[in-house]
């Protein structure tokens, strides 16, 4: 954009609310939105795209560094193009069903995923959304172990903090207790462990150590509930919830080593990071994650469809197969949905066309190199992350890497991080972890470039240094 150093001045009208801000206040329900948005400033209506640029209704502009939900992977500039392979497909079949039949672009992107895939990962089953197929993905383990003999393995564990969804059965493997604790009882058997953030362990600990301590847990909580109860584990490549939080070295391997001495699948949650979040079609390749299914969406058609889905192996489905059932028992009506399947396969079209994942492989460096600048800032504790999706966690005391009065975090949070980040023009994550401190989280469309990354970055040091000034905490 060849106005990029320019923002253009937040400015709100003094006259009432236009016509769509009285109609979304009045009928909208917005998805986790404080009711503030419903009484208070105006709402932001987002208007258009380009390349990794939005506008608002008011010809505000703003960088997207979230990617929508982490899954504009090709920006904004591509609909059109996107729009054209629908089309064609809408206008020879708008619809048809994946129960019991087949057609043309749900085999074509089935095959696509399973050629982009780890290795033996050849079975693929399309859903609408992430929380879907983390859904499917349970009712398949747990039909696995029947199938096999084992009934009373149904209990799944996934780690602390993390979110798989809010489906009842997504929502039970969550670790994320703020989303799940309003809604309990949840499905029965859900476990949970610590996740491999390593901001706060002991100074001292090592890498080996930090690795040592996950996996002896993780074993443990299987021996004690059983391993003939035990049918999952859920877990993120990488952990976006707390923070972008990558796995020691060492650490999925053992995890692989113990679901198997244990007789437990392994399921991958790719739904943020699959299709080049991390610069690889799917993550558990970058981290040598051998898992027995992989979920995900998102990013599989840049989220310009509703697109998600499930991927196993011949061994894990033809199991389920010679089941008492003889069939996977689950389905949904918009599951390879015809005109989503063609989206989805232009999509990655356009993402090898534009070779995204090596855009996002060869600004990696430069892009980490850049915002752990930002960790000169007094109140910036930590920077973690990988490829194009990274969380800076402030702190009030960097000695004590916690963050104490007198505003409370998510005071500070909603009332001056997140309206000065508006103000400066991104368009992120803000948020408070599990731990009470306030994040910011950035994971832009993969196409960003290094002149993006620094203006973004800079307009960062914006927030942090001029916007927030000295009463950060005041």
């Amino acid at each position: 954009m060849n106005d990029m150093n320019i923002v253009t001045p937040r400015e709100s009208k003094s006259s009432a609310d236009t016509e769509l801000q009285t109609l979304a206040r009045k009928h909208l329900l917005m998805h986790f939105t404080h009711k503030s948005a419903y009484e208070d400033a105006p709402l932001a209506v987002i208007s258009r795209g380009e390349g990794a640029w939005l506008w608002d209704e008011k010809g505000n502009k703003y960088m997207d560094a979230l990617a929508g939900l982490f899954c504009v992977q090709i920006g904004y500039s591509h609909g059109e193009e996107i729009g054209e392979a629908v089309k064609r497909q809408m206008c020879d079949l708008p619809y048809y069903t994946n129960w019991g039949y087949a057609h043309e672009p749900a085999i074509r992107l089935a095959a696509k995923v399973a050629e982009l895939a780890p290795e033996g990962m050849d079975r693929v089953f399309f859903t609408s959304s992430g929380s879907e197929s983390n859904e499917s993905a349970i009712k398949l383990v747990r039909q696995y172990h029947q199938a096999k003999g084992e009934p009373t393995r149904t209990k799944f564990i996934g780690r602390r903090s993390a979110y798989h969804g809010v489906s009842y059965g997504a929502l039970s493997v969550n670790g994320m207790t703020n989303f799940r604790k309003i809604f309990e009882p949840l499905v029965p058997g859900a476990r949970h462990v610590s996740n491999t953030k390593r901001y706060r362990r002991p100074e001292n600990e090592t890498e080996q150590q930090f690795t040592r301590f996950l996996l002896e847990e993780l074993d443990s909580l299987i021996i004690q509930e059983g391993p003939d109860t035990v049918a999952g584990v859920f877990m993120e490549p990488m952990q976006s919830a707390g923070g972008s939080l990558t796995p020691p070295a060492g650490y999925f391997e053992g995890v692989r080593e113990i679901c198997d001495r244990h007789g437990v699948l392994l399921v991958a949650d790719e739904v943020i990071c699959a299709f080049g979040r991390l610069g690889e079609w799917f993550a558990s390749t970058r981290f040598n994650f051998k898992p027995d299914v992989i979920t995900f969406a998102k990013g599989i058609a840049s989220g310009h469809v509703p697109l998600g889905g499930m991927i196993t192996s011949d061994k894990v489905f033809n199991t389920v197969l010679s089941g008492p059932q003889q069939m996977y028992l689950h389905g949904l009506t918009y599951g390879g949905h015809p005109a989503a399947c063609a989206a989805a396969l232009a999509n990655l079209e356009i993402m090898e066309r534009l070779q995204v994942n090596e855009n996002v492989r060869s600004n990696e460096a430069y892009f980490k190199a850049r915002l752990s600048e930002l960790l000169d800032h007094p109140y910036v504790g930590d920077l973690r992350g990988a490829g194009y999706h990274y969380s800076l966690e402030m702190v009030s005391s960097k000695e004590k890497r916690s963050w104490t009065g007198p505003t409370k975090a998510i005071d500070f949070v909603q009332k001056k991080l997140a309206p000065a980040l508006v103000a400066a023009g991104v368009l992120c994550r803000s948020a408070v972890d599990h731990e009470g401190t306030p994040l910011i989280q950035i994971s832009p469309p993969l196409i960003l470039d290094r002149k993006e990354i620094d203006w973004l970055v800079d307009q960062l040091k914006v927030v942090l240094n001029e916007q927030l000034r000295s009463d950060l905490f005041s």
